[in-house]
């Protein structure tokens, strides 16, 4: 199942903070990127923060990923998660469906 992912940073971090964090945040997004649970991410251009289209079981399966990454698990960005799936009215256009 798809689920995106949307990051909000509620604690903005310290510079001290930032360079203690990020440096494992950023290896520990793109080793989920590269086992295929994070499909494809983006930088907020509204606000600070991520958003992560997710490749998943469950729900339940991408807050528990997302949790366990530094910023989130933290305390400084919180999710929202939202299920995603195919368009299924289109089907409504093609012919014999």
């Amino acid at each position: 199942m798809k689920v995106i992912a949307i990051a909000s940073i509620v604690q903005p971090l310290t510079p001290e903070q930032r360079s203690q964090i990020m440096p494992n945040e950023v290896p520990a997004t793109l080793k989920l990127y590269l086992d295929g649970k994070i499909e494809q991410f983006w930088y907020r251009s509204d606000a600070p923060g991520v958003v992560f289209l997710m490749n998943v079981e469950s729900v339940d399966e991408a807050q528990a990923t997302v949790q366990a990454l530094p910023l989130a698990a933290g305390g400084f960005a919180k999710y929202q998660f939202i299920p995603v799936g195919p368009l299924a009215p289109l089907g409504l256009l093609i012919q014999n469906r």
